[in-house]
């Protein structure tokens, strides 16, 4: 069987202004597809858009908070009118939230939630007539290795990753039989800025920032660029889930052999602690 047709294809990519979301873009127009970029940062999106374009790619931009649900609802149909159709969807959009549930209000959670979660539903749902008049289509949904393993200090964004993975595997079962099949992405440390723009909990100490800031640098290693071939070919593939990078294949392995104590033994495997543990009694 031959790969998904990613040439002439057009693809709607989320959170496309930096990170994944802009390297998986330019791997898609490296093979010939079109992009409707969407991020609600609109410089850093021209950027992108720049750099695909002069990769031969047709582009479109979509400056849309993820968060902003009418916005949301209202992406497809500004996608149609730009590119005439839409064969991949890559859910990429995300944020990061550092801090132990006794640091984090209920007003941070529910910003995560509504981000990488309610956010990543609802681009779906509205995105699926498209989808669907396609001669074959894929979603691909960007969970994390923190959608497999739970490290202290990220309950909701673990909540958030472990949520678009069961998602993703529902959905996938539902459309069995049609032209739509579905990816799920569990990336492990790419170096990209969203643990630098992650929010913090007001619990959350200087010291603790700081050393959230250390665990990062040492975790988060792989280039954007490499991660997104690593994608792009998985979509070819038609792959239903993949785990980008060593790390995380690895700390995949360790979870299904040791599902609750698994992040002591990451610890002990990898010689970095992944989180601050909390300071609640």
């Amino acid at each position: 069987m031959s790969g998904f047709p990613i040439r002439g294809a057009t693809a709607l990519v989320t959170g496309a202004a930096g990170g994944i979301g802009q390297a998986v873009s330019l791997s898609l127009a490296s093979r010939g597809a079109n992009l409707a970029l969407l991020d609600r940062r609109l410089g850093a999106l021209k950027e992108t858009a720049a750099a695909a374009e002069a990769r031969g790619a047709r582009v479109s931009l979509h400056e849309v908070d993820m968060a902003d649900a009418a916005a949301v609802e209202a992406t497809p149909e500004a996608v149609r009118a730009a590119q005439g159709r839409l064969d991949i969807l890559v859910n990429n959009a995300g944020v990061a939230l550092g801090g132990a549930l006794d640091q984090v209000s209920m007003e941070d959670v529910d910003w995560v939630l509504d981000i990488n979660l309610r956010g990543l539903i609802r681009m779906t749902k509205a995105c699926a007539p498209l989808l669907k008049a396609a001669p074959e289509a894929r979603i691909v949904n960007i969970s994390s290795i923190f959608g497999i393993v739970t490290p202290a200090g990220q309950a909701a964004y673990c909540a958030s990753k472990f949520a678009v993975r069961g998602f993703s595997g529902a959905l996938r079962e539902e459309l069995k039989g049609t032209k739509i099949g579905v990816t799920v992405i569990h990336p492990g440390g790419v170096a990209t800025e969203i643990a630098v723009s992650a929010r913090m909990g007001a619990g959350v100490s200087n010291a603790e920032v700081v050393e959230a800031q250390k665990r990062a640098k040492a975790l988060l290693r792989m280039p954007p660029a490499q991660a997104g071939e690593i994608i792009v070919r998985a979509i070819e593939r038609r792959r239903a889930r993949r785990l980008v990078g060593t790390d995380a294949q690895i700390l995949g392995i360790v979870e299904r052999l040791f599902p609750v104590n698994h992040m002591a033994i990451a610890e002990r495997l990898f010689g970095v602690s992944f989180a601050e543990k909390s300071k609640a009694s």
